[in-house]
């Protein structure tokens, strides 16, 4: 995050920006959603997975994957929000051979464990390696 701040500085290009060491969040949130003149918003995953209502995003891009599919959902559905009347493009920037992308293969692998799961628990558990159990804990 810190390297597209100092890319969008460097640039002169205006951005609204919110970490957890920001002070008070809600001026970030309604600087970005009321001035058409900022186009972006730059936000940690952790400080902008809660309590954001952003309907003046159009773009969200992660650029830090968390292990936790489910925390990105969270963050992503910030630009979701009742209120919103523009389409959302959820964009997410992966480099090769680096630990980013070896979280991105456990999200897929954690997100096909549950889709199987819930659609087809009986069969599920039939069909469970000793491998896939391992990963499940690992």
């Amino acid at each position: 995050l810190k390297l597209v701040k100092r890319e969008l500085d460097a640039r002169k290009i205006k951005y609204a920006y919110l970490d957890g060491k920001t002070q008070h969040r809600q001026s970030h949130v309604d600087q970005f959603q009321n001035d058409p003149n900022i186009p972006f918003f730059l936000i940690s995953l952790k400080a902008g997975g809660v309590g954001l209502n952003l309907t003046a995003a159009d773009y969200v891009i992660h650029l830090d994957p968390w292990w936790n599919p489910a925390v990105e959902m969270q963050a992503s559905d910030r630009a979701h929000r009742i209120g919103q009347e523009k389409p959302v493009f959820v964009y997410k920037i992966i480099a090769r051979d680096t630990v980013e992308e070896k979280i991105l293969q456990l999200q897929e692998k954690k997100r096909a464990l549950v889709k199987n799961l819930i659609s087809t628990e009986a069969s599920f558990f039939k069909s469970l390696t000793q491998a896939d159990v391992k990963d499940l804990f690992s």
